[in-house]
């Protein structure tokens, strides 16, 4: 009895249009974060240049 519960929602998930919306829905917000992710790291690694650029020119030292 179980068993048909859980065939028969898994055949219901397969047909369903809206479970490809879905994954599709996913696949585009995990490009998106991973290209975020990308673009941010490479803006904080320029932050960080400029302002030890700056810091080194009061006198300070270059943090790593």
């Amino acid at each position: 009895m179980f068993l048909n519960f859980v065939s028969a929602l898994i055949r219901r998930f397969v047909m369903d249009e809206e479970a490809a919306s879905a994954i599709e829905y996913a696949i585009v917000a995990s490009m998106v974060s991973l290209v975020a992710i990308l673009f941010l790291t490479n803006i904080g690694t320029q932050i960080k240049s400029m302002f030890n650029a700056i810091l080194t020119g009061l006198g300070g030292a270059a943090v790593p």
